[in-house]
């Protein structure tokens, strides 16, 4: 079972980045935060680009492959079978702790994810908009029943009995790497109210973020002061837009990650350093 992160194990923060963040808080009544990858990896959940924004391995699934080939389905869902416990067991980390503190001293808007894992709510976080989904939740294609994963994993060990003892590397968003595998007889789940086709309820490339999520999110930025981008790259539009909205509203923008971003000519503060060190040294 994974356990979380304990304040010993963190990397010491960098002074100088942890300085300058508190201080950029402390000027800014009310911060618009947008969260990615890089703030769960001390959680166990790896990321998908390195530190030059490049994927370290081959893209994700798309929703037009998922929806239309059932070997690639298979090869997806034998996948998450074997990385779904990764995700189920994580637990949040100092990154995550931080951001909820400061919500609880009022001084965020609500919190805006690129992240599927969940592990904000799971640190006490109370508004939280989870722009591409929840991973903890399946839902029906064709006649929208939603049913919480954990239900899916012992069906999918019924029905696919060789696989029990597999394991691998993880990988993102409760993903595996089993590349060599031969995915060509594992048996997909089906909607068992209809029968029908059981998608987790997360956004899919090719897939387009559902519009009540991110009028909820511009709403949120616009009624923040300044906009603090921690743990991602921003090279998916759906991230980068904000930090474009920041510029276009004359908003002062804090990215916080390690290496280059989409919006590193757009920051008005960038810091290349630790998330959770940061972020727990800045707010403390």
């Amino acid at each position: 079972m994974s356990v979380a992160p304990s304040r010993s194990s963190l990397p010491a923060p960098d002074p100088a980045a942890a300085a300058a963040l508190r201080r950029w808080l402390d000027s800014h009544r009310r911060v618009f935060v947008l969260t990615g990858a890089g703030i769960s990896t001390a959680s166990g959940i790896p990321d998908y680009r390195g530190a030059d924004g490049q994927w370290k391995r081959r893209a994700p699934i798309t929703y037009q492959a998922f929806t239309q080939d059932r070997l690639m389905r298979g090869r997806y869902w034998a996948r998450s079978f074997v990385g779904w416990p990764g995700v189920a067991s994580a637990r949040p980390n100092a990154s995550h702790e931080a951001l909820a503190r400061l919500e609880s001293a009022g001084r965020l808007a609500p919190l805006v994810t690129q992240n599927v894992d969940g592990l904000h709510a799971r640190a006490g976080h109370r508004d939280v908009i989870d722009l591409h989904g929840r991973l903890d939740l399946v839902r029906c294609l064709d006649c929208d029943h939603a049913l919480p994963r954990a239900a899916l994993q012992q069906p999918l060990a019924d029905a696919n009995p060789a696989w029990v003892d597999r394991t691998a590397a993880a990988a993102p968003d409760g993903d595996a790497d089993l590349d060599d595998a031969d995915f060509s007889t594992f048996v997909a789940p089906a909607c068992p109210r209809c029968d029908g086709l059981l998608k987790p309820d997360v956004v899919f490339f090719g897939e387009n973020v559902p519009r009540a999520r991110v009028d909820a999110a511009h709403a949120a930025l616009h009624d923040a002061d300044a906009v603090l981008v921690a743990g991602s790259s921003l090279m998916v539009y759906s991230g980068y837009r904000f930090a474009k909205m920041a510029r276009a509203a004359g908003k002062p923008l804090a990215l916080l990650t390690r290496g280059v971003t989409r919006a590193d000519d757009l920051a008005t503060l960038k810091l290349d350093a630790d998330c959770g060190a940061t972020l727990e040294a800045a707010v403390d």
